[in-house]
């Protein structure tokens, strides 16, 4: 246990205690983490679809099985070390979204699928799908299967519906395997800021989706399964009616990159923001600005900057000052703060952010009532 965790431990239910946390803190708001996941789950059962929400966003064995508690479908994992952190922890129900294809993580994935008949996995490509069988097959493991198809991202998948039939058709025929349909993640319209903008693509994308699951079931091959999408396009993809459950991740924390997209047609922003960095001031020597505990090691800042949203008078601007230390720009140059202010951030981007802590400070109230471990971190590979 981490000399600050050991501290932080022991405000737990005490009065007031949030504000006393020690810096720099990852803490999430468990009202606005709770309002977030039943909020998505009431409006995929709604809309009659499922979700699958995305690990890779909190890497927390206990946020997943909230997810699941809530009624998602399953979780995605993005790396091997996720779902076997999930699975460690009580959830069963993994997608594990990338191609596995090394021998020892393959060796791995048949582990978890030994113990865990209902994990699933994606290829793209015929070597490794004869790979995965083979490996299987000598440890008489019948391994889940979706087709990856790529749509229009280029990170994954078949490159056409023909491909990606003739890949079903080899892990139909593969006896260690078990086809149960297709995957395609357009990650780079999830951001789009325009509603409208983002639905005409994004539906392009998933409609390249549906022309590959049309082209295997016209095979006469299983295809129960078609998910995709994300947060940026959970009030889009699933009116075409091709997907039946959708990739969902960081609804549960939003943060500075999605409050810059309008999320749905009438509701630009129906998630709360849930995830922060608590920082302190640690210099305040000159006029206009101070220097904080928290720089390029407490932020992922590759589009946004840290917003402020409590502790400096507003219009103050958060910067990174180096690696560990930041500098809050205030409106009024002739001012200074305090010493030991407290200074709450929205994150820019929670993903990479919360893959620099080792714990989730859990707040409600004026409390901190617990602390989550973040078993994924560190790129769980």
């Amino acid at each position: 246990m981490t000399r600050l965790r050991e501290y932080n431990k022991s405000l737990i239910g005490q009065p007031g205690s949030r504000q006393r946390i020690e810096t720099p803190a990852l803490v999430v708001d468990l009202d606005a983490l709770q309002t977030n996941i039943e909020g998505m789950q009431a409006f995929a059962t709604a809309g009659g679809f499922g979700i699958r929400p995305h690990g890779k966003t909190h890497k927390c064995a206990e946020i997943a099985r909230r997810q699941m508690a809530a009624g998602a479908v399953g979780v995605c994992a993005a790396k091997l070390g996720e779902a076997e952190i999930f699975a460690a922890g009580g959830v069963g129900q993994i997608l594990l979204t990338s191609p596995v294809v090394a021998p020892g993580r393959i060796s791995r994935l048949l582990d978890l699928a030994a113990a865990h008949s209902d994990i699933i996995t994606v290829a793209d490509d015929p070597e490794n799908v004869a790979t995965l069988n083979a490996a299987a097959l000598s440890r008489g493991v019948i391994l889940n299967l979706l087709v990856d198809v790529d749509a229009g991202f280029h990170r994954f998948g078949t490159a056409s519906p023909a491909a990606a039939c003739e890949l079903a058709q080899q892990i139909a025929d593969a006896p260690a395997l078990r086809l149960r349909g297709v995957q395609g993640y357009a990650g780079d319209v999830q951001h789009i800021a325009n509603f409208e903008e983002r639905r005409i693509e994004s539906e392009k994308r998933i409609r390249l989706l549906g022309t590959a699951r049309d082209a295997i079931v016209a095979a006469g091959l299983e295809c129960d399964i078609v998910t995709g999408g994300g947060t940026g396009t959970h009030a889009i993809d699933p009116a075409l009616g091709i997907l039946t459950d959708v990739q969902v991740g960081s609804y549960i924390f939003s943060d500075v990159q999605y409050d810059h997209v309008e999320l749905r047609a009438t509701d630009d922003h129906p998630f709360r923001n849930a995830l922060f960095v608590y920082t302190r001031v640690v210099s305040s020597r000159h006029d206009g600005f101070a220097t904080t505990d928290a720089g390029s090691k407490g932020f992922s800042t590759e589009d946004y900057p840290p917003q402020i949203i409590a502790g400096t008078p507003s219009g103050s601007v958060y910067s990174i000052f180096g690696d560990e230390f930041g500098k809050v720009t205030l409106p009024d140059s002739g001012t200074r703060l305090p010493l030991n202010s407290l200074i709450e951030c929205v994150i820019p981007h929670c993903d990479p952010t919360l893959n620099l802590y080792d714990d989730l400070y859990i707040v409600s109230g004026d409390q901190l009532v617990d602390i989550w471990t973040i078993e994924g971190r560190g790129g769980a590979g």
